[in-house]
């Protein structure tokens, strides 16, 4: 019936086609198998003969092929793997200080004698040795870890330090940076480390600076700092010491030109360490007629062992509501200078002291109810709290007022704040309180909102602890990583 039908619309020949068609397509889908499977089969008998014919007929073709024998594999040369260099800072033998006379002859004004440097931990000879070779295979190490997480780049630069070393990273062109900076904690586990900081970029450099924690720290000495070049060269009375860099050399600071302080950190992190620190700093420079502390510490335990140093206003404050007393007065001292700096006609405590010690005298006169006489030398009064928490807690529109109106005004006058607190929290340091105090210090916290709230930026709460804080020194935006003393 179906010949009979197709033999209607088609010729014999057409006919035959279309059956043995619709049999090839019967069968595959009766097989399940591909067009390609059903001529194999022919198409490999057929192969082998036309194989033979074609050898048959180019013999020349053979006999070049046996001459040529197997193929030469060619082995190409990589390109040269440049080590990375490593960068180390000469490292100097701790100064022998000179033995303790009992009379002294370098004693300041109203017999005042300067401590020697020999009351102070003198620093063990030092057994820090760089391992050129664990260096070398750290930063493979690294290059590797971050190739994995898709970052291509080679380390180029090492830093060793007494803390952590800093290896710079240059990575590929076309990598971003906000990427390897995403990396930080997975680079930590990949690696190890307790934990690293990553710096994205170094300024001045087309590299990023990856911070690894040593597997041996080194312990810095405030007396190593003290006796170091960088402290005897200055030449201001309140250059306070902090420690070192990352790369071992020793970091002085001017508290004047700051011209205030906050501190801040968790609790073990090393900041009453570094307020013992600034203290023994000016001790060890300035006479009380130069200097003068006025100290608050709701604590009871940190700042008390100053209470019979000559350079106080006032015994240690320790209640929370004196404190506010206290920082009431510094607020009228303040502006008791300012009346007689207006009256001797010059700009601030520097000037005022230079006038007088040359006889100056006043340009403005006292009115009929303001009869006083020009203090002959206004010394520099630093005002260290020790716990801002504690006062905000009970006194604190009073203490946030006197706070601010010192932070504002108190440079000029001579008057310098150093603040601490253990909470960083936004009802203790508030966004105007902040503001006043640029210049801060921020030792290990619990969580990035914490270091958020110091720095207005991520990164200490990635820090080591024991003294391991992030520096943001006046007039400029970028951190600096310093291992108190």
């Amino acid at each position: 019936m179906l010949c009979s039908l197709l033999l209607g619309y088609l010729n014999p020949g057409g006919t035959w086609l279309f059956l043995l068609l619709l049999l090839c397509v019967s069968l595959i889908l009766a097989s399940r198998a591909g067009v390609l499977n059903l001529f194999r089969v022919p198409f490999g008998i057929v192969r082998e003969p036309l194989r033979r014919v074609v050898e048959k007929l180019k013999p020349e073709a053979r006999a070049a092929s046996k001459a040529k024998g197997p193929p030469r594999i060619v082995r190409r040369k990589g390109p040269k793997i440049e080590e990375p260099e490593i960068i180390e800072l000469p490292r100097k033998p701790p100064a022998k200080l000179k033995p303790v006379q009992d009379t002294l002859p370098f004693a300041g004004k109203g017999g005042y004698r300067f401590p020697h440097l020999a009351l102070l931990d003198e620093p063990p000879p030092s057994e820090f040795r760089v391992d050129r070779e664990t260096l070398r295979t750290n930063a493979i190490l690294l290059e590797r870890k971050l190739a994995d997480f898709g970052v291509q780049g080679k380390v180029t630069e090492i830093h060793p330090g007494p803390i952590v070393t800093l290896y710079e990273f240059e990575p590929a062109p076309g990598v971003k940076i906000s990427r390897i900076v995403s990396l930080q904690d997975d680079l930590a586990m990949a690696l190890r480390a307790l934990s690293i900081r990553i710096i994205a970029p170094i300024p001045g450099k087309a590299a990023v600076g990856v911070e690894i924690p040593n597997a041996r720290r080194e312990t810095v000495f405030l007396q190593e700092i003290l006796a170091s070049e960088a402290f005897q060269k200055a030449t201001h009375k309140l250059t306070i010491a902090l420690g070192k860099d990352t790369v071992g050399r020793p970091v002085v600071a001017n508290l004047a030109s700051m011209p205030h302080l906050l501190i801040a950190g968790a609790t073990g992190s090393g900041k009453s360490v570094c307020l013992n620190a600034i203290i023994t700093s000016i001790l060890f420079r300035a006479t009380p007629e130069e200097v003068k502390f006025l100290m608050v510490d709701p604590k009871r335990l940190e700042l008390s062992v100053y209470r019979d140093i000559p350079h106080l206003l006032h015994p240690v404050v320790v209640e929370p509501r004196k404190a506010a007393v206290a920082l009431g007065w510094a607020v009228r001292e303040m502006e008791r200078r300012y009346r007689w700096m207006e009256r001797l006609g010059v700009r601030n405590i520097d000037r005022y002291n230079a006038r007088m010690a040359k006889g100056g005298v006043p340009t403005t006169p006292w009115s009929s109810e303001e009869q006083e006489a020009l203090p002959e030398r206004l010394p520099y009064i630093v005002v260290v709290i020790d716990e801002l928490s504690d006062l905000m807690m009970v006194a604190s529109r009073d203490v946030e007022e006197a706070v601010l109106r010192l932070a504002q005004m108190a440079r000029a006058a001579g008057i310098h704040l150093v603040v601490a607190t253990q909470r960083p929290s936004v009802d203790v340091l508030t966004g105007t309180i902040k503001i006043n105090l640029p210049v801060r210090i921020a030792f290990q916290v619990t969580s990035k909102f914490d270091s958020r709230t110091i720095l207005d930026t991520q990164g200490a709460e990635h820090l080591l602890g024991a003294g391991d804080m992030l520096f943001l020194p006046p007039g400029t935006a970028g951190l600096q990583r310093i291992h108190g003393a």
